[in-house]
């Protein structure tokens, strides 16, 4: 059975202040955010009816807008406290939750200096990313045509929707050969990302990953990296050329939507999934379970 359309699910979406029907949680089609990508967004995940990471996230929302000039009317605070209302409300409590913030329709042009700032937030179940059968394996991945962009030429620390369009195009063209993502390259033909997570690499028991200066540094990245660390794992951040994949015995992914998922191929380079990379999938299985105080535990026992 096909999924619902996102436009026609049941419960309510935190809008502007309130909270709305669903189906009712509409902006006019002459937004700016719709028509020149002036929004902002975040991806977060709830296990067991707790946010994992809410704050970083939040945090991280309010940065993005700053980066492209426009000041979320409501704090960290208060989005953080609505979006565990919201998740409560809905009923969820294994869920993905979507905030966004916008240019509204104001003004019309590329100039939308006194455009309302907007803000939504909407919780809904969402599954693995990427097919459980495949993730289990090992996803292959196709090389992307489109590559990241010099981080002068666009605000590439700021998880804008604009700079989800070659993501988009990337991933349809990946999906139609058959494969579940691509790896994209940056402006100067190094290993950047996938279309919406980051990758790391296993060589020799010493773990690879691209520098973060053209695309995001994620929360998820940055929280599997310290449970590398944890374990003793070797983590080297570098530039990575193409060609060096040909050495790498490992690959996997890691986002909010991926959590840590194997990579088993890219393009004509094939990997395998060792023990490194199960055991920082269990281990990042295990980090983000709801965090409860010893009285809970012993409650609920």
């Amino acid at each position: 059975m096909a999924a619902a359309p996102f436009h026609d699910r049941p419960g309510v979406i935190w809008m502007n202040g309130e909270f709305v029907p669903w189906t009712d949680a509409k902006v006019h089609v002459l937004s700016h955010g719709l028509h020149y990508g002036s929004g902002v967004f975040e991806g977060e995940r709830a296990y067991g009816g707790e946010i994992f990471k809410l704050r970083e996230h939040t945090e991280r929302l309010h940065h993005s807008a700053e980066i492209l000039g426009f000041e979320i009317p409501w704090s960290v605070e208060e989005i953080d406290r609505v979006s565990n209302e919201l998740l409560v409300r809905q009923g969820h409590e294994d869920a993905y939750v979507r905030p966004i913030a916008w240019r509204g329709s104001e003004m019309m042009g590329v100039s939308a200096q006194q455009s309302s700032i907007n803000l939504a937030i909407a919780v809904w179940e969402w599954p693995s990313y990427f097919k459980p059968e495949e993730r289990l394996k090992g996803i292959r991945l196709d090389m992307a045509q489109y590559r990241r962009p010099d981080p002068a030429t666009a605000p590439s620390k700021a998880k804008a929707t604009g700079l989800y369009m070659i993501c988009t195009l990337s991933k349809h063209a990946a999906e139609a050969k058959g494969y579940a993502d691509a790896l994209m390259l940056d402006w100067q033909g190094r290993v950047a990302e996938a279309t919406g997570a980051n990758i790391f690499f296993v060589k020799d028991g010493v773990i690879h990953t691209p520098t973060p200066d053209c695309f995001l540094d994620g929360i998820t990245r940055r929280t599997v990296i310290g449970l590398a660390k944890a374990r003793g794992y070797e983590i080297i951040e570098r530039r990575i050329m193409p060609e060096e994949m040909t050495g790498f015995e490992q690959c996997f992914l890691t986002g909010t939507a991926a959590e840590v998922t194997p990579v088993s191929e890219i393009g004509p380079y094939s990997f395998t999934v060792g023990e490194i990379t199960r055991n920082l999938m269990e281990d990042y299985t295990a980090e983000v379970q709801p965090k409860r105080p010893p009285a809970a535990i012993a409650a609920s026992g």
